[in-house]
């Protein structure tokens, strides 16, 4: 999916209204969808935090089950304040936070291993144990496919080399990613 400009601005400044909007008990943010139509696709979303450039919060949906707009608010409350792995934002961070957003394509399934691109491709292991990769997680961390896959396998609660072990069902998707700080 392809946003405009000025849809990712909007987009970015509803992620940040709506985490405000948690604590001065605001009303949370609307768009009339004439003039923006690309905001009311439904399509999977993940809303990031960060703070001093680490990880504050990450939450969202592979599938878009509500349009775009909508799943960005949602998924930015989410990560202020149900990020299992972080304690709620407190009021007193969020000028120190940087909202990223993802857009997230259809995912596919792969059959092999080989057909993971580094730097294009997120992963989702879709087992009994699962877990989602974001594509700038490699470019972020330096990682090569192997060790994104083993990231993969950890985050879901597996040996990290279980990828090595067996065939592992995963599917990929593309996202289109921007945040505050960076020229949308």
């Amino acid at each position: 999916m392809n946003l405009s400009d000025d849809e990712k601005k909007i987009l970015l400044s509803a992620a940040r209204f709506s985490i405000n909007a948690v604590y001065d008990n605001s009303t949370p943010p609307q768009i009339d969808y004439t003039n923006y139509p690309n905001l009311k696709i439904n399509t999977g979303a993940f809303v990031t935090l960060t703070k001093g450039k680490r990880l504050r919060g990450c939450i969202g949906n592979i599938i878009g089950e509500q349009p775009l707009f909508q799943t960005v608010c949602e998924m930015a409350v989410h990560a202020a304040i149900h990020d299992p792995r972080f304690p709620p934002l407190r009021k007193s961070e969020l000028d120190e936070i940087e909202i990223e957003i993802s857009v997230l394509s259809i995912p596919h399934s792969i059959n092999s291993y080989n057909d993971i691109e580094i730097g294009r491709d997120g992963l989702i292991l879709d087992e009994i144990n699962s877990a989602v990769l974001l594509p700038q997680v490699p470019i972020e961390h330096n990682m090569n496919r192997e060790e994104f896959l083993s990231a993969l396998c950890e985050k879901a609660g597996l040996h990290q080399n279980t990828w090595r072990e067996r065939q592992l069902k995963l599917k990929t998707f593309t996202a289109l990613v921007f945040s505050e700080n960076k020229n949308p």
